[in-house]
């Protein structure tokens, strides 16, 4: 199980690496929304709920924010994830460290939503990607390391340019 969960995460890097090459957000929301989502089966298989939900619906959100980026999506997912959260903390007692997955996630979820600058979105997004190595590290995720690591990559050589 665990090679299959680290399929997933690999081609979660290589979806997540063409789509942080992106000029056009809504591109790089639609190519992200299909890494996700293969890093959400990837963290679900590892026992890492706080990731897998987190980017499951983080790949929904992506799909939606392409089309619609209306205040009460953007309190939608926000509400979304803290319910989560708050049903994993004190329902499942789950470890602390969800509580950075969580944080990555709002960052994202907020950015996706509200940033349509991709230099911008790109800023914001440092922050998100380095809570989600954290996290990744935290749970033992060698993809889920190896995706954040290589979007930071792509982020700072973008912003470089």
């Amino acid at each position: 199980m665990v090679v299959v969960a680290e399929a997933f995460g690999a081609v979660a890097v290589v979806l997540n690496f063409i789509g942080y090459r992106q000029n056009n957000v809504d591109r790089y929301l639609l190519i992200s929304a299909f890494a996700l989502a293969s890093l959400s089966a990837h963290f679900f298989m590892l026992d890492a709920m706080a990731a897998g939900g987190g980017t499951l619906l983080a790949s929904v959100r992506n799909i939606i924010a392409i089309k619609n980026r209306s205040n009460l999506i953007l309190f939608a997912f926000i509400g979304i994830n803290i319910g989560f959260l708050c049903y994993e903390w004190f329902v499942l007692e789950h470890h602390w460290n969800i509580f950075i997955a969580y944080a990555s996630s709002l960052i994202f979820t907020i950015g996706s939503i509200v940033i349509r600058d991709t230099h911008q979105i790109r800023k914001t997004f440092l922050v998100a990607e380095s809570l989600g190595l954290l996290y990744a590290i935290s749970v033992g995720s060698i993809f889920g390391t190896v995706f954040n690591i290589s979007n930071l990559i792509s982020i700072i050589s973008k912003l470089k340019r």
